[in-house]
């Protein structure tokens, strides 16, 4: 791994806090509010395509069998991505996660008062959606002991934290040391006890000393990366402690 932590993507210092006003959401609410939607929708997009998956989970927790769930799931992305929507977002919504499931709700209102074969968006597919592996992920999710709204925000943090890991993986690969990341990335989730420095150290073919200094800059660049994804989906910097907080809520539930 590169010696410094601080790198630029997208717009973003992941040594920490996002530049404000660069992130996807605060583009699209910046975006919306002048009308300049044209800006707004591929950022919108870019967020949808990442995050469909805690609504599908919603939906289906809701009861909807598979087939209604896909189509309601695709119809809702149909109707978000529409231009004429964006124009409405109310930039009061801070947080990408709450506008999407006031969005989620309300469209689901609208469309148990109307038949439901008549009003399904006539095939569209505005997003590519992986729904098998979806299905997959729910079969791991307790169902009889979580409400939707539950079943969301730990779907939405499990994203979080594989939307992390993901481009903490390409850092180490786009740096060549893939092997070092795939050997330590199980101590992401092990206390500080429970990491098997000497084991490591053998496979690795280096120190103790020099496996413990890597375990703890991949732990402090994990923080960086999930506070910088946290960021993309909130409007103010002030916002990113009480999102990393839910965050870890939702997963202890």
């Amino acid at each position: 791994m590169a010696s410094s932590t601080s790198h630029s993507n997208g717009g973003r210092d992941l040594t920490g806090a996002a530049q404000f006003g660069q992130t996807q959401w605060s583009i699209v609410l910046a975006a919306a509010g002048k009308r300049d939607l044209a800006i707004a929708e591929q950022s919108l997009e870019k967020l949808c395509r990442v995050y469909w998956l805690p609504l599908y989970t919603y939906i289906r927790r809701q009861g909807e069998s598979r087939q209604d769930a896909q189509d309601l799931t695709q119809e809702f992305f149909a109707r978000l991505l529409e231009k004429d929507f964006l124009g409405s977002v109310d930039q009061t919504k801070g947080r990408f996660r709450s506008f999407l499931l006031a969005s989620l709700k309300h469209f689901l209102s609208n469309q148990r008062d109307r038949a439901r074969a008549q009003k399904r968006g006539g095939g569209q597919t505005p997003l590519s959606l992986d729904f098998t592996e979806a299905e997959t992920s729910l079969t791991f999710q307790p169902a009889d002991e979580q409400t939707p709204e539950k079943a969301f925000e730990k779907r939405w943090a499990l994203t979080l934290l594989e939307q992390s890991l993901a481009r903490l993986r390409k850092e180490y690969i786009d740096h060549g040391r893939q092997e070092l990341f795939e050997q330590l990335k199980a101590t992401l989730t092990e206390g500080r006890g429970g990491v098997a420095y000497a084991e490591l150290s053998a496979r690795l073919g280096m120190s103790e000393a020099a496996v413990k200094m890597a375990v703890h800059r991949l732990r402090q660049r994990y923080r960086e990366v999930l506070r910088a994804e946290i960021a993309e989906t909130v409007a103010l910097e002030s916002e990113v402690e009480d999102e990393l907080r839910e965050v870890f809520r939702a997963l202890s539930h």
